[in-house]
């Protein structure tokens, strides 16, 4: 772990400072590129608001219109605007003390939400509430099967806190990003590089792979 965060420059994420923002963001991001997330969150900015107000009174067909760079987004509209109402009817509308709450409590109320799941959960508590947590993405879970980090038929808590153990004391956002950089640059799943990766003498995966 330390050589991966020894080869890369430290990248800081900074919150939004607005959980119900930063999960609508999170929710349009699942299995979609960072330019069509930003596009769609920036329509949706724009031609209806990002407030859980705005989402719950919007016509669904409306917010899927805005969101459409996204890609799903007729499933993803309905999810948005259940979301929305859940917050106002469970939390008034602000997330704020949802967040401030242990890790474990906090998981399960965003949880509770519709369509929030484990890994979209943990990385709006890392980024929004400093949780050192290590959301575990499907680049992250490739990663951590190939270094033997974990079994093959890991589960992502099993992942997330094999990760998180190893991962030094404040460092927990950066293992989180640098391991999706990793994954996206030089662990591909298809082709991945094993001959130029500064981690390859370490990896068993490496050496059946031009390693």
């Amino acid at each position: 772990m330390r050589r991966l965060l020894n080869h890369y420059e430290r990248q800081r994420r900074s919150g939004s400072n607005d959980p119900f923002r930063a999960l609508v963001r999170t929710i349009l991001s699942q299995n979609t590129g960072y330019k069509n997330v930003a596009m769609a969150y920036d329509r949706l900015e724009e031609e209806i608001g990002v407030t859980p107000e705005a989402l719950a009174g919007a016509p669904v067909e409306r917010i899927a219109e805005a969101i459409r760079p996204a890609g799903m987004y007729n499933l993803r509209s309905a999810t948005l605007k259940r979301v929305a109402e859940a917050v106002l009817e469970r939390f008034g509308g602000d997330l704020s003390a949802v967040l401030d709450g242990p890790y474990l409590e906090a998981r399960e109320a965003l949880m509770g939400l519709p369509g929030v799941g484990a890994k979209t959960a943990d990385v709006v508590l890392m980024f929004e509430a400093g949780k050192e947590i290590v959301p575990v993405d499907r680049h992250i879970f490739r990663i951590a099967r190939r270094l033997r980090f974990v079994p093959e038929r890991a589960s992502y808590d099993e992942v997330r806190l094999a990760l998180e153990a190893a991962a030094p004391p404040g460092r927990h956002e950066d293992v989180h990003v640098l391991l999706i950089r990793f994954g996206r640059e030089i662990c591909g799943a298809r082709r991945p590089r094993c001959p130029e990766c500064f981690l390859n003498d370490l990896c068993p995966f490496g050496p059946d792979h031009g390693g």
